[in-house]
């Protein structure tokens, strides 16, 4: 079952025309990757689905209703969280306030708590630097730190944009390990990410997009072999 459809949607700056006639399914528990070269219109997508960024034309069905005009407030409140490219934690707030914000719409307490200890469990670091301030932290702290973020709401779709963009390689590989980890518990994950071996790897399915159109799609293990797709992103 369809847990996110984007329906021929079509999303423009200005009188620039960013994504043109994109339609994409994400089944429920699966791990999904868009994959392209900059500018391509990876981020656009997201944007689109959080509702930071209105439609010209389209739909996007979620849980299968309509969110194709909400903001991105009322989005994440669906259940739908997005860590953005370049990870945009709070830098003069701590560790623990940071988490905090990403459980702004939990009103249950105990929720709370055990969404912390949850997130503990992924990235033990945090718990050892609750009251550190997020922009004292390497990158690939600070990447945990915005997943661990995204991950207090509880979300039913955690998207995920370039989260090893600057990493060192064997932070990358924890990242991917938590992310294999957060879906083998059932999480369902739409994955932006340039680097398409490693997207490719553990993806179910993926989407190649170029200037705003999704030019070849399939199952992650296929694409990863496609001749296509080696010589443009895995060469």
């Amino acid at each position: 079952m369809s847990l996110l459809e984007l329906k021929n949607i079509e999303t423009y700056y200005g009188k620039i025309q960013a994504l043109k006639n994109i339609s994409l399914t994400v089944n429920r528990g699966e791990i999904v990757t868009l994959i392209g070269s900059n500018g391509a219109g990876k981020s656009t997508t997201l944007k689109s689905v959080s509702g930071q960024v209105k439609l010209g034309a389209g739909s996007i069905l979620f849980n299968g209703k309509d969110i194709t005009k909400l903001p991105a407030h009322d989005t994440t409140l669906l259940g739908i969280a997005h860590v953005p490219e370049g990870r945009r934690i709070f830098p003069r707030m701590t560790v623990k306030e940071n988490l905090m914000v990403g459980a702004f719409g939990v009103k249950n307490k105990k929720q709370v708590q055990e969404q912390l200890e949850r997130v503990f469990s992924y990235f033990p670091k945090l718990k050892e630097r609750l009251d550190q301030k997020g922009g004292t932290m390497s990158g690939g702290e600070q990447q945990m730190l915005a997943i661990g973020r995204a991950l207090m709401m509880k979300p039913d779709l955690l998207m995920l944009d370039e989260p090893s963009m600057g990493l060192a390689p064997i932070i990358v590989e924890q990242i991917f390990e938590i992310i294999k980890e957060l879906n083998n518990e059932g999480m369902t994950i739409l994955l932006v990410e340039q680097n398409a071996y490693q997207a490719l790897q553990i993806a179910h399915r993926g989407y190649v997009i170029q200037t705003g159109e999704i030019i070849l799609q399939g199952p992650g293990e296929e694409l990863l072999h496609n001749n296509q797709i080696r010589e443009a992103y895995l060469a």
